[in-house]
């Protein structure tokens, strides 16, 4: 699709209202079916429009129905304070009950961050960085500031209660039931060694159809990395289908992609479990710095991706 064509720009902007309607949680869950689909297509060896137009792309990408779905409810808990929840954190609820005004939001949302994308991938030191995510953080950044008046650390009455990388016994913490140290330790390894298996095993198979010329190299390169976040994304669908202990599900996504990408960058499963861990304690900090004192949602696993991908990214090229 042409970045900045009419018809993209309305698709960008329909993806981010339905978002909203669907809720931030539920839009990413369907993001991660359509990726996984994608992914099935590519395989099989088709094309690659449903996996990088559409679940990562202006059709429904993360930076769009996400998001959509995240800047809303900030919005509607911020400003209109019509969300029965009350809080710009509730990435769980669909929106369409609130008003229309909330989901225009979510598209505009969406439309923001496709144009900030576009400038992002466009410079030299910042491409480095998993531009999807940025985007994402960028502009919760400032929806933060628009309709909840904070800085991206939060609020400061909380951080001076709580300090500021403090979580009071893990009171309020982003995921409490995966924030031990010690957790993050084991779940980290366990979802790197998987997602990195699962990118050993396609790059075995998609690199041969991809010098055939049966699929595109982006195809290639973007189905081993992807496949384990996917199935990490569906796997949130528990958040929203129960509450109390069977809720606890881990939020593995950051790690299941930040894992792979080392996979593919340095061809070790060792070295990609090794990530997994890191991904899983620095996911953990980005919770600590800019969600648990925050009054809206802001993704700590798309800032740990954001500058997990940078950091990998560099090593890699400093090797080459």
């Amino acid at each position: 699709m042409e970045p900045w064509s009419l018809n993209t720009l309305l698709i960008c902007f329909g993806g981010g209202i339905f978002g909203a309607a669907l809720g931030g949680l539920w839009a990413f869950v369907l993001c991660g079916f359509i990726v996984l689909g994608g992914c099935l297509v590519v395989l099989a060896g088709g094309g690659d429009f449903i996996l990088l137009q559409v679940g990562l792309g202006p059709v429904f990408g993360p930076h769009i129905g996400f998001l959509g779905g995240v800047i809303a409810v900030s919005y509607s808990a911020g400003v209109r304070k019509n969300l029965p929840s009350a809080t710009g954190k509730d990435i769980l609820s669909p929106l369409v009950g609130t008003s229309w005004d909330v989901l225009l939001v979510g598209g505009l949302a969406a439309l923001a961050a496709h144009s900030l994308l576009q400038v992002l991938v466009q410079v030299p030191v910042i491409k480095s960085f998993d531009c999807i995510a940025l985007s994402i953080v960028l502009v919760t950044f400032v929806a933060r500031l628009l309709f909840h008046q904070e800085m991206p650390w939060g609020n400061t009455a909380s951080i001076k209660e709580h300090g500021w990388l403090g979580t009071s016994n893990y009171a309020i913490s982003w995921v409490p039931w995966m924030s031990p140290p010690s957790r993050l330790l084991v779940v980290g390894f366990g979802a790197g060694i998987l997602s990195a298996a699962l990118a050993m095993g396609t790059k075995t198979v998609l690199d041969p159809m991809a010098a055939d010329g049966q699929i595109s190299g982006a195809a290639a390169f973007v189905v081993p990395l992807i496949l384990g976040w996917a199935l990490a994304a569906i796997c949130l669908a528990g958040l929203n289908l129960a509450t109390g202990e069977i809720q606890k599900f881990p939020v593995w996504h950051c790690m299941a992609i930040l894992s792979a990408l080392a996979y593919l960058h340095f061809g070790s499963l060792l070295i990609a479990g090794l990530v997994g861990i890191a991904a899983a304690f620095f996911q953990e900090l980005c919770a600590r710095m800019f969600w648990n004192h925050g009054s809206n949602h802001l993704d700590p696993p798309a800032a740990a991706i954001a500058l997990g991908t940078f950091i990998l990214n560099t090593i890699h090229n400093s090797m080459m």
